[in-house]
């Protein structure tokens, strides 16, 4: 296929992994972040080594020094910021973009305070924007270090979908492509909320069955609400569902496992958030995932427990003993 030019808007590690991956494919790469320290140290090292220490950058990609001068004729804008950063940088990066650019995300979040998803967004500041979310089990030290992986790309338009799965496609990146935008965003913004919960559990060295119990009733709760908002509950046992509820919950390179293992040993929220030293996209998207149940009157104790934990209304250990001891249930009422 046709070579792109592709301007990356993030500098974290998962910006930089898909750049590196870009690169390799032999795209025409730049990236760009906010911290203008953060990017001469890239250029100077060819290494990004807070986030990917001991990762080598290709000589190819260009470090740039401005959001317009990344995004000039670029043909894909990759969008990789904090969800709620989202519509701050994409705003200020419409300007620059042309009629054609598509724009994928990466970001996995429901935006506080208008609980909308990332692509009812990007449309609020920009009605015609060719839009596309690129998520999955993808840690980006894996990807980084051309380990195999395997995502998927959602689209409201089919062709577009196949566009991006093309341009993206390696034979250590492998691309499906899903119709169901609802289903492919909130199925990688609410499993951060498990990967907390799951992470907690473990800080209080409870072991592998309550780690299952959580992460198994966790997509129940995924696919509650996610239905309700629109989503096909099959998108849930897929890539942007379990696969990346699977990888989030039980890696050690998931910032959201590790700061809930912090919770769960009795550091407060706060701290575990600085010692992390990255942003923990599971701690917004949980107020704003149980302010949707609120509004949809949709049952999601797990998500409930986390939050109470999250605001200090509970302890890590107390929530595991409410969520115990709840009501009975049959299992198959999932909905």
């Amino acid at each position: 296929m046709k070579k792109k030019k592709i301007g990356v808007i993030g500098a974290g590690s998962f910006g930089t992994a898909l750049a590196m991956t870009l690169t390799g494919k032999g795209h025409q790469v730049k990236i760009w972040g906010r911290k203008t320290a953060q990017l001469e140290l890239m250029r100077e090292t060819r290494e990004n080594p807070h986030y990917l220490p001991g990762v080598r950058l290709p000589d190819e990609l260009e470090i740039a020094c401005s959001l317009e001068s990344v995004l000039q004729d670029a043909d894909v804008a990759l969008f990789s910021v904090p969800a709620q950063t989202f519509r701050d940088v994409f705003a200020q990066a419409v300007p620059f973009l042309k009629p054609e650019t598509v724009v994928v995300n990466v970001a996995k979040g429901i935006e506080k305070g208008t609980l909308l998803r990332l692509s009812q967004v990007a449309r609020e500041i920009l009605p015609t924007v060719r839009y596309v979310a690129l998520s999955g089990p993808s840690h980006a030290e894996e990807v980084a270090r051309n380990l195999p992986t395997t995502v998927a790309v959602a689209a409201e338009d089919e062709d577009l979908a196949r566009e991006v799965q093309e341009i993206f496609i390696t034979d250590r990146f492998r691309v499906y492509r899903n119709n169901d935008m609802a289903g492919v965003e909130l199925g990688g913004a609410l499993k951060n909320i498990i990967a907390l919960g799951a992470g907690a559990s473990d800080g209080l060295g409870y072991g592998d069955n309550a780690k299952a119990a959580l992460m198994t009733r966790g997509i129940t709760e995924m696919c509650r609400l996610g239905t309700c908002l629109g989503a096909d509950m099959e998108t849930f046992s897929g890539l942007t569902g379990i696969g990346d509820l699977i990888v989030t919950c039980t890696s050690m390179h998931s910032r959201n496992r590790r700061c809930g293992i912090l919770i769960g040993k009795g550091v407060q929220p706060e701290e575990a958030i600085r010692e992390i030293g990255m942003v923990v996209e599971g701690i917004s998207t949980a107020e704003a995932a149980w302010a949707l149940a609120q509004q949809h009157d949709i049952e999601m104790p797990i998500t409930e427990s986390i939050c109470r934990v999250l605001q200090g209304e509970m302890k890590a250990r107390d929530a595991v003993d409410y969520l115990m001891n709840r009501e009975m249930k049959n299992e198959m009422h999932i909905l």
